[in-house]
């Protein structure tokens, strides 16, 4: 591979996605080098354009700072697809495209003409990667929603919070940032894989509530084999001890601890200091620990409530005992060392936005590591995009325009 080439350079993709979990997954094609053409519509704008935060006294459709965190190095081409000729312009696009995505409710593509066979038909081996919420048949095939009501869907929310009170959930739609757009992204690659091998396209699905119950897997495991139904157990595991979020000094400062052994319970007895408690019977053993663990956790908080949640993490890493700081999102963006490290947050200049952090890639290749483009403006490359994709003349898209079809 050429020095400075990204590997999906030469990949284009027309990107029907909205919202979360499809335009994060298609972002990682596009900061990895793919012409992303995201197709919008001022007639049905994205959410998250008008989502929040947004720069102090900036309220247009380009400065949300979720939708532009999502859509970054991608191009925005506003097609109207409620209008009659909006069908042959999207197939045009198909044509020179190699991949069509969309996470749409089950149907909508079908309802703008745009059905598997008839894609096929202009481009014999294109790749559709749908991402419907409950699959594109069955009794729950028209349901829609998002991450929000996935977690509870998949039992994510169920094994969430204390076991004396009603679920809780994650506080933020894992399922959309993390599971679909990371499974999304292996059935592309390895879609893109198979095409390269056999010159033959692909339809691929990934229903997102199938998708996310991994993330619960060994739950389901339990039911199936053990007829065991697992319940929310707070931040404790049932194979370690001490385990949980600790009480720091500060105003609501934290750190999680997790022990999983009892070579990694005596270095954590050592790291703190080795007190009489850490000697006793009760805590000998997981065993022990776990059939003593309230209070196992008040003598741990209290060795943890007096330092800092950063010290408390420095000496148990330090000891070889997982530790980490909860933070909160200016620990995150400022503080986090190993983030700063790896580069993760990218600032890039937007028009309209200014000067804004990003989340960089969630994974580096060594060779050839993703690059980020500030987001699009609504229909900023629209005209590019007939140019320079489609090949239109001035007076086609000109005409276009007027008829109310780039919209």
């Amino acid at each position: 591979m050429q020095a400075n080439r990204l590997p999906l350079e030469g990949i284009r993709v027309a990107d029907f996605c909205w919202f979360g979990a499809g335009p994060i997954y298609t972002e990682s094609l596009a900061n990895h080098g793919a012409q992303v053409i995201r197709v919008e519509s001022q007639a049905h704008i994205d959410g998250l354009r008008v989502a929040h935060p947004m720069p102090e006294g900036k309220y247009t459709l380009n400065v949300s700072g979720y939708f532009n965190n999502y859509n970054a190095s991608k191009l925005s081409f506003t097609l109207n697809m409620k209008h009659p000729k909006a069908l042959d312009v999207a197939l045009r696009l198909v044509a020179v495209s190699d991949i069509v995505t969309e996470n749409y409710t089950p149907g909508t593509l079908e309802k703008w003409g745009l059905t598997y066979q008839k894609l096929q038909e202009v481009r014999p081996d294109i790749i559709l990667v749908r991402e419907p919420m409950q699959g594109s048949d069955g009794p729950h095939a028209e349901f829609s929603g998002f991450g929000a009501v996935i977690s509870p869907l998949a039992g994510i929310s169920h094994l969430s919070g204390s076991p004396d009170r009603v679920p809780v959930g994650l506080g933020t739609n894992y399922t959309d940032y993390v599971i679909n757009p990371g499974h999304t992204i292996i059935a592309t690659l390895a879609a893109l894989r198979y095409r390269n091998r056999t010159g033959k396209g692909q339809l691929v699905e990934v229903a997102q509530v199938e998708s996310s119950t991994c993330a619960v897997g060994t739950a389901i495991l339990d039911q199936t084999v053990n007829d065991r139904s697992q319940n929310r157990q707070g931040n404790r595991l049932p194979h370690a001890a001490p385990h949980g979020a600790y009480r720091c000094q500060g105003d609501d400062r934290w750190c999680v601890i997790a022990v999983f052994s009892d070579d990694q319970w005596r270095a954590f007895c050592k790291a703190i200091g080795d007190p009489q408690w850490c000697r006793e019977e009760r805590f000998a053993t997981l065993q022990s620990r776990k059939e003593n663990e309230d209070e196992l956790d008040r003598l741990v908080e209290g060795w943890t409530s007096p330092r800092t949640a950063e010290k408390v993490m420095e000496t148990l890493q330090t000891a070889g005992v997982a530790a980490g700081v909860v933070q909160n999102a200016r620990d995150v963006l400022e503080n986090d060392s190993h983030l700063k490290e790896r580069g993760y947050y990218v600032y890039l200049d937007h028009p309209e936005a200014g000067r804004t952090a990003y989340d960089g890639p969630g994974f580096r290749l060594g060779k050839t590591p993703g690059r980020l483009r500030p987001a699009p403006m609504l229909g900023e490359h629209t005209e590019r995009v007939c140019k320079e994709v489609l090949q239109m003349d001035d007076e086609e898209m000109v005409q276009l325009v007027i008829d109310g079809v780039l919209f």
